[in-house]
Parts: structure tokens; C-alpha cells; sequence
């Protein structure tokens, strides 16, 4: 039996950059592109093993231009930047939507660490 949380409801909010996903137990997350594009599951990002991540750095006005399915278990997310190479997976949207905060702490540490300074607005 699986345990895959697959949204009933995604809706791209441009003007705002934020990807908003509805569940039906009832979770709703609002997702900014900056930080899925940030948490992105493509080799690009990820590396090709533990230790190979490449941090991501300026990617505060990001967008996503385009959602495209990926059979039932998936999208693929295109990005203002030209990014689009990476499969976000039901169970690793739902993951990014419950470890948001923690994630998006910890990316901003990484950043600090390496003598980056994230733009604001």
C-alpha cells in the first residue's frame, strides 16, 4: 500500500512566485519558485551522490514558467532561468511542503557559510 500524498489541487501563482498545493487530507502548502527551484531533484543541483551538491545562489526572482506532468507520479517544473531538468515526485513535493521551514533554513545557512548574501526585495 502506498503512502504518496498526490495533490488534488496545484495552482502557480506568477505574480506572487508561489506554487500552491492542496491535499486531501487536508495539508495546503505554499511553496515559493525560489525554493523549489533551490531544492531542485535534478543532478544539476542534487550532484550525482551524497557531497556533490551544487548550493544554488541567486535565484531570488525566479519564476516557473511552465508545469508539465509526468505520468501519474510526477511534474516537471520549468523555470524562468532555463532550469528543467528536474522531477518533482508527489512524495518529494510533499516533503518539501513539510520540512519547508527547515529546509529553507538550512539553504539560507549554506548560503552564509559560503559568503553569499540572498537579495531581498
Amino acid at each position: 500500500m502506498s503512502s504518496t500524498q498526490r495533490p488534488t489541487d496545484i495552482q502557480l501563482h506568477q505574480k506572487s512566485r508561489i506554487l500552491e498545493l492542496r491535499y486531501a487530507d487536508g495539508s495546503h502548502f505554499e511553496l515559493p519558485c525560489e525554493f523549489l527551484r533551490v531544492y531542485s531533484p535534478s543532478a544539476e543541483v542534487r550532484g550525482h551522490g551524497p557531497g556533490q551538491e551544487v548550493l544554488q545562489v541567486g535565484k531570488e526572482d525566479v519564476n516557473i514558467t511552465a508545469i508539465e506532468p509526468v505520468g501519474n507520479y510526477a511534474v516537471k517544473l520549468v523555470f524562468s532561468d532555463g532550469h528543467d531538468t528536474g522531477i518533482y515526485d508527489w512524495d518529494y513535493l510533499y516533503k518539501l511542503g513539510t520540512e519547508q521551514e527547515r529546509l529553507w533554513q538550512d539553504y539560507l545557512e549554506r548560503l552564509h557559510q559560503a559568503g553569499h548574501e540572498r537579495r531581498t526585495h
